[in-house]
């Protein structure tokens, strides 16, 4: 199973994925930060390590997995010089295979899960000469290190496109007469802002297009677990949920949806996560929203090998190539590319924002103010306000999402 799946995920990013030439600058208003790191490394001598969650079999791994190697493939970083370490967990064993891969003699070392982060940064106090960066991480803004720094992506700007995808289709249930109940299904891995900050931003793209829906948020606490997707997306499915979108890593929902479309519901659709589901849901598959990971892994490997200065914090959305949806299912309404283009178009030119408070309100009240950032530890946000100019200003005080209002119109079932 393992060797099939890594086979179809590896087919079907080879087509989704798009190259990136050219990075843009950092959504975080975190100073720079010097590094000790010196730029007489030759290229052919200059070496890449990730500490990855996952391996090939989990969608969001693969995707930071092409992601390093197309980036160190257009600066000329040899293959043999990448040095990849799989399925490690989040402890003391992902300091290990820090310190392992530093004295291994990389130059610079990645790491892409949230709770690696404490980790890492206690392997880059002690390898003041090494970079190290952190993928969904919160700390780099504060810990005044040099040679540490984080980096996500607007992954909420494709999030609301799919939304969008996935109104369309519902709107032409409902004209139809098919759908009566204008109610979306949510797989959702982990209650952290992270999930929240995507399923609202899906949410408010389909509330574009059909103003009355309303969604249901199942958690399996995992990340990857197929079984546990796909059971969470059946329940919703026995529910009347007509849309499944989901944040987790496997093709576990979308292989349920279309096992129900087999069955003879033809009324359910799905909105996959990091890789194109068209192999395992042919018929129900609309899109997925996936993050092109080679955008920040080129920038901030090419300021390691210049020796130069880090961001505490690296963000690309629409606008740097940083964020993408995967093709267009044939399931898709008349009209959807068309629409999914004009939203794309107004949040590259600033004119839509995906969390516009006129779009949204919390417990029935409109929403003035926001923070951001969590000071304490205790993931509640309680410091720098994020709502200005009429909208939560998502990945701007840090790269790692931090939305997490728990707007009207969705519930959390568990």
């Amino acid at each position: 199973m393992k060797k099939f799946l890594a086979m179809l995920l590896s087919a079907v990013m080879m087509m989704s994925l798009a190259a990136c030439g050219n990075s843009g600058t950092p959504s975080s208003s975190g100073a720079s930060q010097g590094s000790t790191s010196g730029s007489d490394t030759s290229t052919s001598d200059f070496k890449v390590g990730a500490i990855l969650i996952g391996d090939e079999n989990e969608g969001y791994t693969f995707a930071h997995m092409e992601g390093i190697k197309a980036a160190c493939e257009t600066l000329g970083i040899p293959s043999e010089n990448l040095i990849f370490k799989y399925t490690v967990p989040e402890d003391e064993k992902c300091y290990d295979a820090a310190v392992d891969l530093a004295e291994q003699g990389c130059n610079i070392i990645f790491a892409n899960s949230f709770g690696h982060e404490t980790y890492l940064m206690q392997a880059a106090s002690e390898y003041s000469d090494v970079y190290f960066a952190h993928a969904t991480g919160t700390h780099a803004r504060t810990a005044g290190m040099s040679n540490f720094a984080n980096y996500f992506d607007n992954i909420y700007e494709a999030r609301y496109v799919s939304g969008i995808v996935a109104g369309m289709k519902l709107k032409e249930m409902m004209d139809a007469g098919s759908v009566t109940d204008p109610y979306i299904g949510y797989v959702g891995a982990y209650p952290f802002a992270e999930v929240v900050s995507g399923y609202t931003a899906f949410f408010l793209g389909i509330r574009s297009i059909v103003p009355d829906a309303h969604m249901d948020v199942t958690f399996t606490n995992s990340w990857f677990d197929i079984k546990a997707e796909a059971e969470a997306a059946n329940a919703l499915i026995s529910r009347g949920c007509v849309i499944i979108g989901q944040h987790a890593d496997s093709t576990g929902a979308p292989s349920a949806v279309q096992a129900a479309h087999d069955k003879g519901n033809t009324n359910v659709y799905s909105v996959g996560y990091n890789v194109d589901m068209l192999s395992v849901a042919p018929d129900v598959a609309l899109t997925s929203p996936q993050n092109n990971w080679e955008v920040a892994y080129e920038e901030i490997i090419r300021t390691a090998m210049e020796g130069g200065k880090l961001e505490t914090d690296y963000c690309n959305g629409y606008a740097e190539g940083g964020v993408m949806l995967s093709a267009l299912g044939t399931a898709c309404a008349p009209g959807t590319q068309e629409a999914v283009d004009a939203a794309i178009a107004a949040i590259k030119d600033g004119s839509l924002h995906v969390f516009d408070t006129a779009n949204f309100t919390v417990e029935g009240k409109p929403v003035t103010n926001a923070f951001a950032t969590d000071t304490d530890g205790d993931f509640v946000p309680d410091a720098d306000e994020a709502i200005i100019d009429g909208y939560y200003h998502e990945s701007y005080f840090q790269s790692a999402p931090s939305f997490s209002l728990a707007i009207d119109g969705i519930t959390k079932l568990n």
